[in-house]
């Protein structure tokens, strides 16, 4: 994933693209927990929270009932 294509999704989701659950992200330094999301993916890209889907102009972030039924209405 190049820069832009972060930066969009940065625009889109802020904090909420870095997946704090996870044991990547609990293993970084207490430093970089507290700066930007961009930053910890950077960092540590499997710090970001999957799946991202773009559907046209759309994005979605996760695969939950909301997300699915948003993705598979119109299919």
């Amino acid at each position: 994933m190049g820069e832009a294509e972060l930066g969009a999704l940065i625009v889109e989701f802020g904090d909420r693209l870095v997946d704090r659950k996870s044991n990547d992200y609990r293993a970084l330094s207490d430093w970089l927990k507290n700066s930007e999301a961009e930053a910890q993916i950077a960092a540590q890209p499997k710090v970001m929270a999957r799946p991202v889907i773009q559907d046209g102009d759309t994005f979605y972030l996760g695969w939950d009932e909301t997300v699915q039924n948003a993705v598979l209405e119109g299919r």
